[in-house]
């Protein structure tokens, strides 16, 4: 069993780690200091890239296209990149216990790793319908995607039944992105979901119907309402059926359950404070422990601009939490300090020729505006979230860089509000005129 020591490790190999990794090497970090270490076999990469471009059937994206820190429009950081650097990646080994007390790590092969300080970007993982006992789960076939490896698995999947047909489980990003990456596969695709409309956590009815008529017209059934409680297979393993509960069975090739995920926080239960489902922390990222830090998916931490705490699933505070994490301990080593996280929430998705991106919070009334009407050649509308007066949240579809940097500008200064029916009149020219 091999022993080793490092002044900062981080756990965890996806996008937090490598816009970490860039922040300490620009803070100076000396060779041999810092270990990053992934059950992942790869180097950091871009986690969007695996249901935006991956799955295309033609120019579909590949390593070492999509390494950290590309997707900000940074340096591609290869695997030789860490080396420059004297970064210890250590990559294909899953840690199995860890040792607040004693400041250390132990992985599944029995190895070693001492730290100073320990930074916890572990994710989520993707919650799977096995874990509830769902019949037939484990058929072949039946797939997720979180990481490159199941991305891989899909691709081979789609090559292997193309032409076929599929089933999405769940109406959120995963739902979305995958169904209009399976349907351009020439797959015969079925969404299938619970709730009354796709993406309920963010969408309004109004701009859900949008979306819903817009993926009906590109050949997309959509089943609301009802959930997959079973799977039969062919007698070789591979999934053949997905039984509903309100007693329909669709055929299926091929299944992908994007149903949410859970932050990975097994190993530090017990020993650091959680909150929310996460490990709790302050605006630097600071546990309750001194040298432990949790970034990206796995931190619950207080949303300065509404005054709560907040766990946010997005790779955009999976890179900037990551960055402010380092520039606050590198900061704290020379006796002084940063200022405390100040995040704007900002989610977007890309799928068939659509885009949006959405920024603030989905509270309070809202007001639609524009185009959307899913016929049109190249729709554009947007919605504002008008709570106690004020706009605090904006959403658009179709929208220019300008124009989206102006609903951003309008979710963070939160202007006040008149009359909806004035806002509604003056749509995107609100935002704009602000800027």
């Amino acid at each position: 069993m091999a022993e080793k020591s490092f002044k900062y490790v981080i756990l965890g190999g996806g996008v937090s780690a490598g816009y970490a990794a860039r922040e300490f090497a620009k803070q100076g970090v000396r060779p041999g200091e810092l270990a990053i270490i992934s059950k992942e076999a790869v180097a950091p990469y871009e986690r969007p890239a695996l249901s935006k471009g991956y799955l295309f059937p033609e120019g579909a994206a590949r390593l070492p296209g999509f390494y950290a820190c590309v997707g900000s429009g940074g340096e591609k950081q290869l695997p030789e990149w860490y080396k420059e650097k004297g970064i210890d990646l250590i990559l294909s080994t899953e840690i199995v216990k860890a040792d607040i007390a004693s400041k250390t790590l132990v992985s599944a092969a029995g190895d070693i790793f001492k730290y100073q300080t320990l930074i916890i970007a572990t994710g989520s993982t993707v919650i799977r319908l096995s874990d509830f006992g769902v019949q037939g789960a484990d058929s072949k076939n039946v797939l997720y995607l979180r990481e490159i490896d199941d991305a891989d698995k899909l691709v081979e999947a789609i090559k292997a039944k193309k032409g076929g047909k599929a089933v999405v489980v769940g109406g959120g990003y995963i739902g979305l992105e995958l169904s209009a990456a399976l349907r351009i596969n020439d797959f015969d695709v079925s969404m299938v979901f619970p709730e009354p409309w796709c993406m309920p956590r963010l969408f309004t009815p109004e701009i859900a119907a949008f979306y819903e008529a817009y993926y009906t017209d590109k050949g997309v059934e959509i089943i609301k309402g009802t959930v997959a409680v079973g799977f039969t297979a062919h007698p070789n393993g591979e999934v053949k059926e997905v039984q509903l509960k309100d007693g329909r069975s669709l055929e299926a090739d091929i299944v992908i359950v994007g149903v949410g995920g859970r932050p990975m926080t097994t190993l530090f239960k017990g020993q650091v404070e959680e909150d929310k489902g996460g490990i709790k922390t302050d605006g630097f990222f600071r546990t309750n422990i001194p040298d432990v830090y949790a970034v990206g998916d796995v931190a619950t931490f207080p949303l300065k601009m509404y005054g709560d705490m907040r766990r946010v699933e997005h790779v955009d505070h999976s890179r900037k939490s990551a960055e402010q994490a380092v520039k606050a301990i590198k900061a704290a080593e020379k006796g002084g300090s940063v200022e405390q996280y100040d995040y704007l929430p900002y989610f977007y998705s890309r799928s068939f020729d659509l885009s949006w991106q959405f920024y603030g919070d989905n509270v309070g009334n809202s007001v639609l505006f524009g185009d959307s009407n899913p016929k049109d050649p190249k729709p554009k509308f947007g919605a504002y979230w008008i709570n106690e007066g004020k706009v605090v949240g904006a959403f658009l579809e179709g929208g220019s860089p300008e124009e989206n940097k102006a609903i951003a500008n309008v979710a963070s200064s939160r202007p006040e509000v008149e009359s909806l029916d004035a806002l509604m009149k003056q749509g995107l020219s609100f935002a704009t005129t602000k800027m």
